[in-house]
């Protein structure tokens, strides 16, 4: 009996697909040193129902990190996509980039970056891909421009390391951020729970290394509740799928 009432509602989840699987409609493109909506060297591409990120027609990376910003804010929802590295890194790109990219939670309105600006404040599902006898977990956090608590107790680290285990290049991970405004972010790696952390907060001291304009956010370090969810791009061609979210209560 109890089986058979935890089918309709599971049934009953409305994960709605936010890439159609055919073309960039809407996300919009904000690349570092160009104007938003300019998707500088075809960054952004779309085939045979995958989304790459794409380097082949750079011939040397200059600190132009890319994101491609869903244009609707969310507060309280999940978000899943699928995504693995290919390729070789771009020439030019920083070695800390060698398979690392990243889902921006509660980014910043993308209208108020700067052209400058390297990356959204906002809080960072960081994704790795690991070398043969590497250890390099993924689903971790990182924090541009915001502060996060974990177990309770604040932490100024950028980026925190998840209890994941290693994949390699090529094969396919399934992600997953349970966002709960900004009381509760949970991040999900093959369907385990490998990260969690609370009371994301704006942290005003660190816009300035991002190229961030302060006016865009308030002067406190105030609770930062919703936002843009955005794909990076760091250097390292990456491929994304069958991306969706379900709205929570």
């Amino acid at each position: 009996m109890a089986l058979a009432a935890a089918a309709p509602a599971a049934a009953a989840e409305d994960w709605r697909p936010i890439f159609n699987g055919r073309d960039l409609s809407g996300w919009i493109p904000k690349v570092n040193h160009r104007p938003l909506g300019e998707n500088w060297r075809d960054t952004f591409r779309v085939d045979d129902g995958v989304l790459r990120v794409s380097y082949d027609r750079y011939e040397v990376f200059k600190d132009e990190f890319a994101h491609l910003i869903y244009r609707t804010p969310l507060s309280s929802y999940r978000l899943r996509f699928e995504y693995r590295f290919v390729g070789p890194q771009t020439p030019g790109a920083p070695a800390w980039a060698v398979r690392n990219s990243g889902v921006m939670l509660h980014g910043q309105a993308p209208e108020t970056m700067s052209l400058d600006q390297s990356f959204p404040v906002s809080v960072e599902a960081q994704l790795l891909g690991g070398a043969p006898g590497e250890t390099r977990p993924t689903g971790n956090v990182c924090t541009p421009g915001v502060t996060i608590s974990i177990a309770g107790a604040p932490r100024r680290e950028h980026c925190l390391s998840s209890a994941s285990p290693t994949y390699p290049e090529g094969e396919w991970v399934r992600f997953e951020a349970e966002v709960r405004g900004g009381r509760l972010v949970r991040h999900r790696i093959n369907g385990e729970v490998v990260m969690e952390y609370t009371d994301v907060r704006l942290a005003p001291a660190e816009y300035a290394q991002l190229g961030a304009d302060p006016s865009a956010f308030p002067a406190e370090a105030a609770p930062l509740e919703s936002g843009y969810i955005s794909l990076q791009g760091e250097g390292h061609p990456i491929e994304f799928r069958r991306i969706e979210v379900l709205e929570l209560p």
